[in-house]
């Protein structure tokens, strides 16, 4: 942005210097020409008076010797003619070559041909008329080298051209530090928009002194990042507040649920185990709300770990857990399930997975977790063959507290599936949701593959 900036100052400047610097070229090719056009022209003026006498006395040497020393002193070409136009005098100069002579004995001064390009100029030709009283007697003809021309004009052309590169590289730096003024601020901003978005609530814009309203902008932006951080806290702070204070008595109902266990008859062991599961349930559901209300910390606490170890783990729990229910592992059999993640993290929401996945499956249904290493990341499927839901409403699985309406019988809080999206989120993996052929339903865990490290 800086550089789009950057030329968006410097180009239209540019283009201003360059037609000057054309315009300017091109008054210096034709002053210069114009100079030694009426240097030469002030020669022929005075040799004009020596070329009258000797049209009128009918001697050429008149002015033979004031045109020998004109081309011995200057190197000037110089010839007369008389009123037929034969050559009345001349220093070495073939006159006859030379049109602007026809101009002269016409009555009329020749013109300069101007050019603004130094190569098209090869020499200036001067050609004055002659007059007696009224009457044209002949004409005086001098040609004159450009090169000198040529040479001077190239030379203030270069001087241009050095003085010109010299506003130009002037230009770039002016450029570029105002562009880098103009757009300190908005870099700031962005900076502390990417720290906030890491879960640095506190970052803040110190003053800056880009223009003024974007030092508006910014004292708005800090006025604003302090209420998200008030408001982010106030959140964090209910949320971590509420769990502590329901772990205590999930805790006693949990020792009462197994005191019950132990007294009660066998035939309400299934509803006892069914208490235990939800209370279990509920637990996880409390850890997953403590680790989204410390989720600033969830990256520093990241380490190497095999997923393959932590997932068969987590399975062999739910087998105990998931009564009824058929649970499959497939894991790879090279060692390449190492990934960079949060261990507390991905316990839990391979639960809250699991979770879904038990709570929708058919009695007797088969749940089939599998663990790969597609790309850069380790990833975990499960799958169960339950009803699913409508593709439509995909999108939706991982809104807050949102049901499918189709499962408004099945006891749940619509939290699960969005915490496991957001912890993922937060250690830089992702959460896939798909409809596999055959019926049910698919989750895909990606975490960031990582090296191993030695156990």
């Amino acid at each position: 942005m800086r550089r789009r900036l950057a030329v968006i100052l410097f180009v239209p400047s540019v283009l201003v210097l360059l037609l000057l610097g054309v315009s300017l070229a091109g008054t210096v090719a034709r002053a210069n020409q114009q100079e030694l056009f009426l240097d030469r022209l002030g020669d022929a003026s005075y040799l004009v008076i020596t070329a009258r006498q000797s049209l009128l006395a009918d001697d050429p040497t008149l002015v033979a010797g004031d045109l020998e020393r004109y081309r011995e002193v200057y190197g000037i070409g110089a010839a007369v003619v008389d009123q037929a136009g034969a050559t009345w005098a001349s220093n070495g100069l073939d006159v006859q070559e030379v049109d602007e002579r026809l101009v002269a004995l016409a009555g009329r001064r020749s013109d300069v041909r101007e050019s603004l390009l130094p190569w098209d100029v090869d020499r200036i030709v001067v050609a004055e008329p002659v007059f007696d009283g009224g009457d044209l007697v002949g004409a005086v003809v001098t040609a004159s080298d450009a090169e000198h021309l040529s040479r001077g004009i190239w030379l203030t052309w270069g001087m241009l051209a050095a003085a010109g590169l010299g506003i130009v590289l002037l230009g770039v730096v002016i450029a570029n530090r105002t562009a880098g003024w103009v757009l300190r601020p908005v870099e700031a901003v962005d900076r502390a928009m990417g720290e906030i978005g890491h879960g640095r609530l506190g970052a803040r814009i110190p003053p800056s002194a880009g223009p003024p309203e974007l030092r508006q902008v910014i004292a708005r932006f800090n006025e604003m990042a302090g209420r998200v951080e008030h408001l982010m806290r106030r959140q964090q702070e209910f949320v971590s507040n509420a769990s502590h204070e329901l772990r205590n008595p999930l805790s006693a109902l949990m020792l009462r649920v197994e005191d019950l266990a132990l007294a009660a008859p066998a035939e309400h062991a299934t509803e006892i185990a069914h208490v235990r599961a939800e209370a279990v349930r509920l637990a996880h559901i409390l850890d997953a709300l403590l680790l989204l209300a410390d989720d600033a910390n969830l990256g520093a606490d990241a380490q190497a770990l095999d997923v393959a170890d932590v997932v068969t783990r987590r399975v062999e729990s739910w087998r105990m857990l998931a009564v009824g229910h058929e649970v499959v592992l497939t894991t790879p059999d090279h060692d390449d399930t190492w990934a960079v993640a949060n261990e507390i993290v991905l316990e839990c929401v391979l639960d809250a997975v699991m979770d879904n996945a038990v709570k929708f499956s058919p009695p007797g249904g088969r749940l089939e977790v599998e663990v790969g290493t597609p790309g850069d990341t380790v990833e975990i499927t499960v799958r169960d063959h339950g009803p699913g839901v409508p593709a439509e409403q995909l999108a939706r699985l991982t809104e807050r507290f949102w049901r499918s309406p189709g499962h408004g019988t099945v006891k749940g809080s619509g939290l699960g599936l969005a915490i496991a999206s957001e912890l993922l989120a937060t250690g830089g993996g992702g959460l896939r949701l798909e409809l596999p052929d055959g019926g049910g339903f698919r989750v895909r865990l990606q975490v960031p593959r990582g090296a191993e490290v030695a156990r």
